[in-house]
């Protein structure tokens, strides 16, 4: 045998897989989703031993840790070669699939990444094949396992992305074989496919404009009034609203339908001070009954679980150094300031909103709901807004807080009027949920306010908010965004990707919403990785998973967000850039190990940040307890 030949042969003892399609993991007899207390450990070990025998062989085979390494880098290297073979039949995006798994396999399987995550998944596995677990079993979760069930699969090509069929080993659909009007038939009853599964899921999600959903308002609008002893003039005052936000239990109890838990979560937090509140128009589009269920979102971002009270509780007197979870008190180089980036800073000057979200970035900085000491005094303001005469460099100017326009306006003019006189300043942003908590905030004096500023092209006045879902959009908040429009004034949306909004098509369904009212898409954060909330979490590659998946299927102009990962104290990772980050551990909970690399990569040399994600498989528990069909995200796995 020539030497070219021995090279496209596997290492001894390693046989490449064939391509037969593999039952898919979500249909396995093996339960995804039973109690702990019931799961069939043994059963999942023989899953993942039958996703890749000749791993298991390797790992059985070696006799020490770095035998098994050295084996299974030579199994990577032919593997990858296999894939640019002539005679290989996968398809070529299944190709793709297998270069990724591939790269992610060897960035897990490398010595400085376990030095630098102190665990090694590579050791585990081979004392999980060499039966030595005596010490795993109660440390090594499914969520583990299934990792690398779909990592040892896609190395060789079974990923199941793509279900096989006869088109795909074909490789070329047949509109491409096809010429003229008998192409376009063909390609177009494809894409009726897509879009029709694209409307069966938004019919998931309506707004707040659907007819049915403002009627249900309309009445919870006037029960609410009722209760207080209101008028319709009363709610469209904000200063009403302000005045009767609910800050404890009793009104919140008497109004809508609870859960016992959400009871008791509320019960505490206002107990132990932890900041609660809700504008009454904001309960109004909570839905009275729980048995509705269109309102999961929408409860929430107010109604704290249990969890994140206790923790809260548990943090009262240091929650400012262990909430501070994107590294403020270390990026302000002033009182008010908050910088990250050479062209932008952010100015707080007013510390409390007309009501408090849960997952607050700031939930550590916030005493309470419109905390009455929560402007800043005149001598902190004095100094920030001087502090922007000495870095001129900077020209876009965030001012948030808390919510800056629950302000007064003659408070809120007084910090505008100074900032607009800096002639280095040309765009002034205004960081508000008000047009979602408090529409009726803007009356006719505080819309000439803003656009009293706006003065292209030499400064511009944009509105940055916050919907969360779909249900939040009421025809009250469309109207204050087409008056804002009308005024010259931009306004952008910055969504929280989390739990509650993270189904299938969820967010797309809140794009293309946001869009119907004039809100341009602006950011779709990450959830970030503040203990306290974790249970809003998701793990990255749904983000991916979604932005590919369903907001792709969106034309253009509803999808001008970019998803991304706030890094502490550096900024923001753009997550559709791969090259800013890479998968370096899977940690025995299922938890990917993220190395993030700071915006400044290429520019200059900045550390990279260790971020430890939710394990993909307790996120599917959830959905799967909320009611969703886990299979329908079966490519979450292969979003590194």
């Amino acid at each position: 045998m020539s030497e070219a030949s021995k090279k496209n042969q596997p290492p001894a003892g390693i046989k490449w897989l064939s391509t037969r399609l593999l039952d898919d993991v979500f249909t396995d007899e093996v339960s995804l989703f039973k109690p702990h207390f019931e799961v069939d450990y043994e059963a999942y070990l023989q899953r993942l031993w039958e996703s890749n025998p000749d791993i298991h062989r390797i790992l059985l085979e070696s006799k020490s840790l770095e035998e098994a390494r050295d084996a299974l880098y030579s199994y990577l290297d032919y593997a990858e070669r296999k894939v640019f073979a002539v005679d290989n039949d996968l398809h070529i995006l299944e190709k793709s699939t297998v270069r990724e798994c591939i790269r992610v396999f060897r960035s897990i399987i490398g010595p400085v990444n376990e030095f630098r995550t102190e665990f090694s998944a590579l050791d585990s596995l081979w004392k999980l094949a060499g039966n030595k677990r005596e010490d795993l079993v109660t440390t090594i979760s499914v969520g583990f396992i299934m990792e690398f069930i779909n990592l040892f699969r896609g190395v060789t090509g079974r990923s199941n992305i793509y279900l096989e069929n006869a088109q795909v080993k074909k490789g070329i659909p047949d509109f491409f074989r096809l010429k003229g009007r008998e192409a376009a038939a063909i390609r177009t009853e494809i894409l009726d496919e897509l879009g029709s599964s694209l409307k069966k899921y938004f019919k998931k999600y309506p707004s707040g404009l659907e007819e049915e959903v403002v009627q249900w308002r309309k009445e919870n609008r006037a029960r609410i009034l009722r209760y207080f002893g209101g008028t319709d003039d009363d709610w469209n005052d904000y200063m009403w609203h302000l005045k009767h936000v609910l800050r404890d239990a009793r009104g919140l109890f008497d109004l809508i339908e609870l859960t016992n838990d959400q009871k008791e979560a509320v019960n505490k937090a206002v107990k132990n001070r932890i900041a609660f509140g809700i504008t009454p128009y904001y309960l109004s589009l909570m839905d009275n009954k729980l048995s509705i269920g269109y309102d999961h979102a929408v409860r929430a971002q107010v109604i704290p679980p249990l969890d994140y009270v206790e923790k809260m509780a548990g943090h009262r007197t240091d929650r400012k150094i262990s909430f501070d979870f994107m590294g403020e008190h270390d990026t302000s180089p002033v009182d008010l300031v908050t910088r990250r980036y050479p062209g932008i800073a952010i100015f707080k000057p007013f510390n409390t909103c007309a009501q408090i979200c849960v997952y607050c970035q700031r939930n550590w900085e916030i005493e309470s709901v419109l905390e009455p000491r929560a402007l800043a005094g005149k001598k902190k303001t004095e100094e920030a807004l001087e502090w922007f005469d000495h870095h001129t460099s900077i020209g876009d100017v965030l001012v948030t807080g808390g919510d800056p326009l629950v302000m007064k306006d003659h408070q809120l003019k007084n910090l505008l009027d100074v900032l607009a006189s800096k002639k280095h300043i040309y765009r002034i942003r205004i960081g508000s949920r008000t047009p979602v908590v408090l529409p009726m905030r803007f009356t006719e004096s505080l819309l000439n306010l803003l656009a009293s500023y706006h003065n292209p092209p030499h400064r511009e006045i944009a509105l940055v908010t916050h919907f969360e879902h779909s249900y939040e959009i009421t025809p009250e908040s469309m109207e204050v965004v087409q008056k804002l429009r009308k005024a010259g004034i931009s306004v952008y949306n910055q969504q929280v990707y989390t739990v509650e909004n993270s189904r299938r098509f969820e967010t797309a369904k809140l794009r293309r919403d946001l869009k119907a009212i004039g809100v341009d898409p602006y950011y779709t954060f990450n959830m970030k990785g503040k203990e306290e909330t974790s249970r809003y979490m998701v793990p990255i590659a749904r983000i991916l998973q979604e932005r590919k998946e369903e907001a792709r299927l969106l034309p253009g102009l509803d999808r001008t967000d970019e998803p991304v990962f706030n890094v502490p104290k550096l900024g923001k990772n753009h997550l559709r850039a791969g090259q800013d980050r890479r998968l370096v551990m899977i940690l025995p909970d299922g938890s990917r190990v993220y190395e993030f690399h700071p915006w400044e990569k290429n520019i200059t040399p900045i550390p990279p940040y260790n971020y430890v994600d939710v394990p993909i498989y307790d996120y599917l528990e959830e959905l799967a307890a909320r009611g969703e069909n886990v299979r329908d995200y079966r490519t979450i796995w292969f979003y590194y």
